[in-house]
């Protein structure tokens, strides 16, 4: 049998060296100066631009971009294909395409006023430019809201003591904010004393679990659960059909509480819970590393820490899953997605974290040294899974079944010190909620940023929506979440878990290629020496990748499968299908029409034609 410790190495390794080596490199040549005045200090509003302490945005930084993703793609694609793709890709990928596409993004914006991505390339290439990356970016920002709510609602179903604890951690997060902000709290005191109550809370989960409905069948919640609505399965719902009443319940519950999340300041809820969740993910990854290591080495884990025979090293090109079969080339880079490279961090990056740097130094470890931690935590969740073994789950939606494994798996992985899988088991499951719950509001708040940028501000950045014409509506600090909520929420109740994880993990890939695009734009114009490999190259990988992925996903997945030869039935699975089809569509002519623009302008620029690009006029 394969010891786990085999993947923590592995990753360790690579890591390692990609830190001390090529951070250090990517360092120098964006020329990072501390003398420079960071956008944070330049537009401090106290709303959205705050200066921050460099572990407090790290916290920031680090649990909006790690979220659920780097846990959910390496599990599935693990179980799809085999431990051993998965883990190449993490190992390899991720310091090499992922931590740079992260450094680069954050660097670029802080050199261009802490703005997004969509308005760095539109003053290079232009406004058309501009509106194409971030309508592309608005698209797959909707796509992150559903899948998120969508797997909160699935582990939440199966541990139903992550529910309780995931209350009492977001009421500390927001004494916690008005604690430090408005009480002018001391900061080590108030981390100890905060970060206690959260762990606290998973001791509170476990005595006092809830649901909202029983379980259908003879399945059953834990013992002690409090059911809401006690008898009834929930069959109702929207949705229930395929997830199950209580899984359907919690989605609509998670996108509320996303809408109201994303509207309020940063300092009242996003910043301090941040922050603790940070604590959480340093537990969680740091201590399953550790006990991975010491249950290897002195044998103290409640069992062998080995690969369990459901989970093969490879299985084959096609992989194995209980819904559909999925090639390896190129299904299993947009399934791992998060773990190795996301576009979704070049929005945090130059969304939420470039406008509270407090000074240029702190980009590299929050950069790329951040992306290298979610690695790790692609890395336990791997371990977790090859552990605790997979078994499908048709009312998860088949790969569903294979999410709560992170949770059992990384229970038996903290035996090793001595902690019960119990204990364990429920605050893995938090640290995965918690990470969910966190990408999925920053999410929404950034989709309200590029909103704000296609259709312009008018007045302060905190609008509210209701001051009437479209234009405010469409950007509003209230009424945007809810259309993006609205139009995930439909996305969701379809129950269609596999493909929707596949849109969402090409559009952000695909995303993350037009990020490097922007990076290597604005290298190519800021000055002709710097050499444009260390973005090209991943930039022009991942656009092969992706947009083969979603021609295979929209062309014979959706519509050769799903509705030529009736793979879904029910109007709406197929209108459903016909959404995405329709989507993957928009989002490779978006991203290709960028290409051709962008690639239009390098070539210009190092050829002669001119010395710098002419930028737009906003």
């Amino acid at each position: 049998m394969t010891s786990v410790i085999w993947i923590v190495v592995a990753v360790l390794g690579t890591f390692t060296v990609g830190y001390m080596g090529y951070s250090r490199y990517l360092s120098q040549f964006v020329d990072l100066d501390d003398e420079r005045e960071t956008p944070a200090h330049k537009y401090e509003d106290g709303q959205e631009y705050v200066p921050s302490k460099k572990p407090v945005l790290l916290g920031h930084h680090f649990s909006s971009i790690a979220g659920g993703a780097p846990i959910v793609g390496p599990i599935t694609a693990g179980a799809i294909w085999g431990w051993v793709p998965a883990l190449l890709w993490v190992a390899i990928g991720n310091p090499l395409m992922g931590a740079v596409h992260d450094f680069i993004s954050l660097s670029s914006s802080i050199r261009h006023e802490g703005r997004s991505i969509g308005y760095i390339v539109g003053q290079y290439v232009g406004e058309r430019g501009k509106n194409l990356l971030l309508w592309f970016a608005f698209l797959t920002i909707i796509l992150v809201v559903a899948v998120f709510a969508l797997v909160v609602g699935i582990v939440l179903n199966a541990f139903p003591s992550a529910a309780t604890a995931s209350l009492v951690y977001i009421a500390l997060a927001v004494v916690f904010g008005v604690y430090l902000y408005q009480l002018d709290g001391p900061f080590i005191p108030g981390t100890v004393l905060f970060v206690a109550g959260v762990f606290a809370g998973v001791w509170v989960g476990i005595q006092y679990p809830f649901a909202f409905f029983s379980l259908a069948g003879e399945a059953s919640h834990t013992a002690g659960t409090f059911v809401l609505f006690e008898g009834s399965t929930g069959s109702w719902v929207p949705g229930a059909g395929a997830l199950g009443g209580n899984t359907a319940a919690w989605v609509p519950v998670i996108l509320i509480y996303a809408v109201i999340a994303s509207a309020l300041p940063v300092w009242t809820l996003l910043q301090p819970r941040d922050y603790l969740s940070s604590f959480l993910l340093y537990a969680g990854v740091g201590g399953a590393l550790v006990a991975i290591i010491v249950g290897t080495i002195f044998g103290t884990a409640s069992q062998p820490l080995v690969v369990d025979s459901s989970i093969q090293p490879f299985q084959g090109f096609m992989g194995v899953d209980s819904r559909a079969p999925y090639p390896l080339f190129p299904m299993l880079f947009v399934t791992i997605a998060c773990g190795t490279i996301s576009g979704f961090h070049s929005l945090v990056s130059s969304g939420t974290t470039a406008k509270q740097l407090n000074k240029e130094s702190d980009a590299r470890l929050i950069g790329y040294g951040g992306m290298l931690g979610e690695g790790l935590l692609a890395a336990t969740a791997l371990s977790a899974l090859a552990i605790a073994g997979f078994a499908s789950d048709a009312a998860a939606g088949g790969i569903g079944g294979a999410l709560p494994n992170f949770a059992t798996g990384g229970g038996i992985i903290l035996t090793s010190l001595n902690i019960p899988a119990a204990y364990g088991a429920p605050f893995m499951a938090l640290v995965l909620v918690s990470f969910l719950l966190t990408s999925t509001d920053t999410a929404a708040r950034l989709g309200r940023y590029m909103m704000e940028e296609i259709v312009g501000t008018k007045g302060t950045q905190s609008e509210t929506g209701f001051g009437g014409g479209i234009g405010s509506f469409a950007r509003g600090r209230y009424t945007n979440p809810v259309v993006q909520g609205l139009i995930a929420y439909a996305l969701v109740i379809s129950g269609e878990w596999a493909t929707l994880w596949a849109l969402f993990g090409s559009a952000n890939q695909l995303l993350a290629a037009l990020a490097l695009l922007t990076g290597t734009v604005w290298l190519a114009n800021w000055d002709e020496t710097k050499q444009l490999v260390s973005t090209g190259v991943p930039m022009a990988i991942m656009v092969v990748i992706t947009v083969i992925a979603l021609a295979f996903l929209a062309g014979y997945q959706w519509f050769f499968v799903n509705l030529v030869q009736g793979g879904v039935t029910g109007i709406g699975g197929q209108i459903s299908m016909i959404v995405r089809i329709v989507l993957a569509a928009v989002l490779v002519y978006l991203a290709l029409s960028l290409v051709r623009i962008g690639y239009d302008n390098i070539t210009s620029v190092r050829g002669g034609d001119r010395s710098v690009a002419e930028p737009s006029d906003d």
